[in-house]
C-alpha cells in the first residue's frame, strides 16, 4: 500500500509548533477530510503499523482525505511540558482550521485516541470545535476511570519519580542516556515479565497497570512488535499531574485547582459523539468511555453511539493484526452515517 505523506506546518494557537501528515493517495475523496489525533507520548504515525489495511489505507479507500494531527505531544515535536487544557485551547481549534484552510471544505470529522482523545473533547465541550460534525473516541474521553493499581502509581510513584525526572520515555528500552533512566529500565525488566519487547515493558511501566498494559499481545504480530518499539518516547510529568486531578474527580477538570469540570454545563457542540472501550483495556478501564456515554445519551438520548471491544485493549484497536476486520469498518461505518 501507498505511504506517502506531506508535512503541513501549523502553528498553536498560543505560538507552538506543529504539523499534520496529509496522506497523498491519488483516491477520489467525496466524504471530505477526517482528521486523526493521536495520544500522549507517541506521534500520528501510531495510525500507520506496517500493515496491509491500516485505518488511514481503508479511510482513504473509504472516499475520505485522511490529516493526521501531531500535536505538541508528538515525539517529533520539541519535548515541552504540556497539559490537557493547553492542548485543548490552541492545538485541535489551530489543526481543524488548518485541514479546512488546506481543503476548501467547512467542516471535517474526527478519530480520536486516548489524550487526543480527552484534549478534543474538551475542545468541543468548550465550544472551540464547530466545525466538527463526527467525534470517534478510543479508550477515554470525558470521564478518565483507571485500574486499582494506576491509582497507586499516580498517588504514590509520580511524586517519586518526579523528585528526579521532567519526563519519562519508554525509548529507554532501546537506550538509556544516563544513570537515572539505566536504574529505571532495570527496574522495569526486574519486574516486568510479559514476552514483550523492552520497550514495550517501559511503555507498561509507564502507563496503565497491565503486563503488558496497552495491548494484548495475542492481537500483534511480529512485525507489528518490531515497529513499535520506535513509536514511543518522552511523555511530561505535567501531564499525568493533570490526569491525575481529573481521575481523582472521575471526570476531565482543568489542570489548575480552580474551575468547574468540563461537564457542569452541556457540551458546546453539535457533533454526534462515537465512543470505542477495549474490555480488556487496563490502561483506561472500558468504564471510562461507558460512563461519557451515559452522560451524553441523558443529554440527546439515541444520538450517539457506544461500541465495546470483547478481545480488545488500547492502542491494539489501531494496530491489532485484525483490527482491519473487526474495527475499523465499524468507525467508517460511523463516519459514514454522518
Amino acid at each position: 500500500m501507498n505511504n506517502q505523506f506531506e508535512t503541513v506546518p501549523f502553528e498553536a494557537l498560543d505560538g507552538f509548533s506543529c504539523n499534520l501528515k496529509h496522506y497523498i493517495s491519488g483516491n477520489p475523496t467525496p466524504k471530505g477530510p477526517v482528521l486523526l489525533v493521536h495520544g500522549a507520548g507517541v506521534r500520528s504515525n501510531i495510525f500507520n503499523p506496517p500493515a496491509d489495511r491500516n485505518i488511514i489505507h481503508m479511510l482513504s479507500d473509504a472516499g475520505y482525505d485522511v490529516w493526521l494531527e501531531n500535536w505538541r505531544a508528538s515525539i517529533d515535536l520539541e519535548p515541552n511540558e504540556w497539559d490537557l487544557d493547553q492542548v485543548a485551547h490552541y492545538d485541535h481549534p489551530a489543526a481543524v482550521q488548518k485541514v479546512l484552510e488546506c481543503t476548501g471544505k467547512s467542516d471535517l470529522k474526527a478519530i480520536v485516541h486516548c489524550q487526543g482523545s480527552t484534549s478534543f473533547m474538551i475542545s468541543a465541550a468548550l465550544g472551540l470545535l464547530p466545525q466538527v460534525k463526527v467525534i470517534i473516541s478510543n479508550a477515554v474521553s470525558l470521564h478518565p476511570v483507571i485500574p486499582r493499581f494506576s491509582v497507586f502509581k499516580l498517588n504514590v510513584l509520580l511524586p517519586i519519580v518526579g523528585t528526579a525526572f521532567d519526563y519519562l520515555d519508554p525509548s529507554w528500552g532501546l537506550g538509556a542516556p544516563d544513570f537515572k533512566s539505566k536504574m529505571i529500565k532495570k527496574v522495569v525488566k526486574a519486574t516486568h515479565w510479559e514476552a514483550d519487547t523492552t520497550v514495550g515493558k517501559m511503555v507498561s511501566f509507564t502507563y496503565g497497570s497491565g503486563m503488558p498494559a496497552l495491548w494484548e499481545l495475542e492481537n500483534l504480530d511480529r512485525k507489528t512488535m518490531d515497529w513499535i518499539q520506535y513509536e514511543f518516547a518522552h511523555v511530561p510529568l505535567t501531564f499525568f499531574r493533570h490526569i491525575r486531578r481529573c481521575v481523582r474527580k472521575g471526570v476531565l477538570g482543568p489542570s489548575k485547582a480552580s474551575g468547574m469540570d468540563y461537564t457542569v454545563t452541556p457540551p458546546k457542540t453539535d457533533a454526534r459523539v462515537v465512543l470505542f472501550a477495549g474490555v480488556k483495556n487496563k490502561c483506561f478501564l472500558a468504564s471510562s468511555q461507558e460512563r461519557t456515554f451515559e452522560y451524553l445519551d441523558k443529554l440527546n438520548p439515541g444520538f450517539h453511539q457506544l461500541y465495546l471491544l470483547d478481545k480488545y485493549s488500547h492502542l491494539d484497536v489501531f494496530f491489532g493484526k485484525d483490527a482491519h476486520e473487526d474495527v475499523f469498518p465499524k468507525m467508517i461505518a460511523e463516519l459514514d452515517k454522518g
